[in-house]
């Protein structure tokens, strides 16, 4: 099977958009459509249902995700193989503020390990921003957060949104809820700002920003109240459990590669590093639970 096909396959699943699949393949979504037609027709097997207006894949397309994954792993480390003697171009890597200080220092940690000789280039900017850059080929690959339902990227662990504050009860009670949060492309935003309005309770955004440590640094100042994942408020801000705010959503922290990768860090070699830093979180989780037992 055409490897730029399956590349194109694979972009499709990860994002589940052919718009975003041809954009990160550089080809129309006409060239698109042909190549899913002749996957389709190389592989004897229906790939895709439509589904309301949108495409999901059949039992035969699930099946091929898995092969077309590893075969691109292969195809990918073989590559890297042979060109590891060359000058290597640094290795351009998207993250979220928010996740700067909690999950970005281990994954650069196991890439050094991995290829101690690799520069490494940060890019911090929100989601949305991050998966343009993957599109455009950018970027090498980007620290995400994504739905749990979804399927883009490597699992790196899996987290949950709460209330924060700097400890400030006088917030809570008056007319009107401050709020200091992320962009309005985050999760959090839209579900906070949805149900307080569900509830019916009055709030005032004081604040919106793509950056965590101003967003901590208001809050810190007691200027209001943010709602961030558990592992961005770690550390430095008081979670909020008393209450009756809405309930803020599960999310997944992801690696989301480029269609496009880095010779030396191909999808095998990143799938394994994500794999590790998994392990390390749920090891690390567990010794956490222990302590408190203790």
């Amino acid at each position: 099977m055409d490897i730029d096909a399956l590349r194109s396959f694979i972009a499709f699943v990860d994002t589940g958009s052919f718009t975003r699949a041809a954009r990160q393949t550089f080809r129309t979504q006409s060239a698109i459509s042909m190549q899913m037609k002749k996957l389709e027709e190389e592989t004897g097997q229906s790939l895709f249902v439509r589904k309301g207006r949108n495409l999901a894949l059949t039992d035969d397309g699930q099946l091929l995700v898995s092969y077309a994954r590893r075969i691109l792993a292969m195809h990918d480390e073989a590559l890297a193989e042979l060109k590891k003697q060359e000058q290597l171009p640094p290795l351009i890597i998207g993250c979220p503020d928010d996740y700067a200080q909690s999950i970005l220092p281990d994954i650069v940690e196991l890439i050094l390990t991995s290829q101690p000789e690799q520069s490494i280039r940060i890019h911090c900017d929100c989601s949305a921003e991050l998966r343009k850059k993957l599109d455009l080929c950018e970027i090498d690959m980007a620290i995400l957060t994504r739905s749990p339902e979804k399927e883009e990227g490597y699992l790196l662990r899996n987290d949950t949104g709460v209330w924060a504050w700097g400890g400030d009860d006088t917030l809570l009670t008056r007319e009107r809820l401050p709020l200091i949060l992320y962009e309005p492309d985050c999760q959090f935003h839209s579900t906070a700002i949805d149900g307080l309005e569900r509830q019916g309770r009055a709030y005032q955004l004081i604040a919106s920003s793509a950056s965590a440590t101003a967003i901590k640094s208001l809050v810190l100042k007691h200027k209001g109240i943010t709602a961030m994942a558990r592992s961005s408020a770690e550390n430095e801000l008081m979670t909020i459990t008393h209450t009756d705010l809405p309930p803020l959503p599960a999310v997944d922290v992801v690696l989301a590669l480029s269609t496009a990768p880095h010779q030396a860090f191909g999808s095998a070699r990143m799938a394994g590093i994500c794999s590790q830093y998994h392990k390390n979180w749920l090891l690390s989780c567990s010794e956490s639970e222990l302590a408190c037992s203790a």
